[in-house]
């Protein structure tokens, strides 16, 4: 008799975990988020995108997984039932004018059933533009390893090195232990004693997604961080809370508190698989409505640009610190299933943070046979009750923001601008004198 091989497998943790519970608890709820690469010239043929990326898939085994063994313990398995035809998918515009719908037809599409992930090829515009979108489930992978599957299968070069803890002693545990368990618990107690009105959604959700993008030199944000002791993370932060500002002027959304839940990569050096989650949410506010100190408002009403900017550093510095970073890779590595998913279910509530704030670096550059990669666009996941997801992608030489909400969103489409306006007064501040 032929023996029996068990198929090879991976095991899911505790984040994976969660999201797969809150998939089951919620399965109204879009649990997806992914990415758009812009290329320009001539779009490839279904058949041969199709070929494309059955051939990459030897670089991305895992991609042809899904979870298998019941809720308690799954594991990702093998799908003995895979094809690349239920995966890969396009999307043709109706002309010049049919952009836009084309665009968000991708973006809104429900996976092929049976299937955690998908490619949409989004032409017919132009003769020499096109767009290839990728979305997966949140329980598969979380945007670190989404941009390791871009580099994968487009990029032609690393990102910028992310920031991981050294290896642990052991020497060192006990102290290890109880800051990780002090930093849960600060951030829980922050999340239960919300203070003032949260912003009610302004609108009925339509369940349709829209995406809008803007872009600013990568230099320039990098400049901005440098020159006030920060990073191109506290820009883009201080730059979300000045366009929050101008927009909730503009649509008459009263913004009494705005809270941005920020996912950490918690990955070990020895993890750079391109499946599964290692990331960690941390709540941040944004300085939307605190009080400026004299001679310091701004025409909008609100803080001065270099004041939100100081505002975010406050909280950012101690997150780019050796003993913060440990704690949150202990955490994610050691924290059991309940109190992993009750934490990730308290921060994704609506009554606790407002706006999904993702950033990655992605690649130098990118390419797909002859085209070139010319910009990026990150799918945050997009929470309902939520006003908005927002990710900043760093590709090549420039940094891009792209802003996903629902379609009845108000005036969504003046945030990728307000945005750039914002960065753009934080590099006055910048200038030597």
């Amino acid at each position: 008799m032929p023996v029996s091989v068990p198929l090879p497998s991976h095991p899911t943790h505790a984040v994976d975990r969660a999201f797969l519970s809150m998939e089951r608890r919620h399965p109204d709820v879009r649990w997806d988020a992914g990415g758009v690469a812009y290329l320009g010239g001539p779009p490839p043929s279904l058949a041969d995108l199709r070929a494309y990326v059955g051939f990459r898939l030897g670089e991305l085994p895992l991609l042809r997984s899904r979870p298998e063994g019941g809720p308690r313990r799954p594991r990702w398995r093998p799908d003995a039932d895979f094809t690349v035809d239920r995966h890969v998918h396009e999307v043709v515009a109706d002309g010049p004018e049919g952009w836009d719908a084309a665009l968000h037809t991708a973006l809104n599409a429900p996976f092929a059933p049976g299937t955690y992930w998908g490619v949409w090829l989004v032409h017919g515009h132009a003769p020499d533009e096109y767009a290839v979108c990728y979305r997966f489930h949140h329980a598969c992978q979380d945007g670190s390893a989404a941009a390791m599957t871009f580099r994968a299968m487009l990029g032609e070069g690393e990102s910028s090195a992310r920031p991981v803890p050294g290896k642990g002693r052991l020497a060192g545990l006990p102290r290890r232990v109880g800051t990780a368990v002090g930093l849960t618990a600060m951030f829980l107690a922050r999340s239960l004693a919300v203070r003032g009105h949260r912003p009610a959604v302004p609108f009925v959700p339509t369940g349709e997604r829209r995406l809008w993008r803007g872009r600013v030199p990568a230099d320039a944000m990098r400049r901005i961080g440098t020159a006030h002791g920060g990073s191109a993370h506290d820009v883009h932060l201080a730059a979300l809370a000045g366009a929050l500002v101008a927009w909730s002027a503009r649509s008459g959304v009263p913004l009494p508190r705005v809270t941005a839940l920020l996912p950490v990569d918690a990955r070990r050096p020895d993890e750079e698989q391109t499946w599964g989650n290692r990331c960690f949410a941390l709540p941040l506010e944004l300085p939307v409505r605190t009080a400026p100190e004299r001679g310091t408002e701004s025409q909008d009403g609100g803080e001065s640009p270099l004041r939100r900017l100081e505002h975010v550093m406050a909280t950012t510095r101690k997150l780019r610190g050796e003993t913060w970073r440990q704690a949150i890779q202990d955490l994610v590595r050691h924290m059991p299933d309940r109190p992993t998913e009750w934490y990730l279910r308290r921060m994704l509530s609506p009554r606790v943070t407002d706006v999904m704030a993702t950033s990655m670096p992605v690649a130098e550059k990118g390419s797909l046979g002859d085209t070139q990669v010319t910009g990026i666009a990150l799918l945050p996941l997009l929470v309902p009750g939520h006003l908005f997801g927002v990710g900043l992608s760093f590709f090549g030489n420039w940094t891009e923001v792209s802003f996903v909400a629902d379609r009845a969103l108000p005036l969504g489409e003046l945030l990728p601008e307000l945005w750039e306006q914002a960065v753009g007064e934080l590099e006055g501040t910048s200038v030597p004198v």
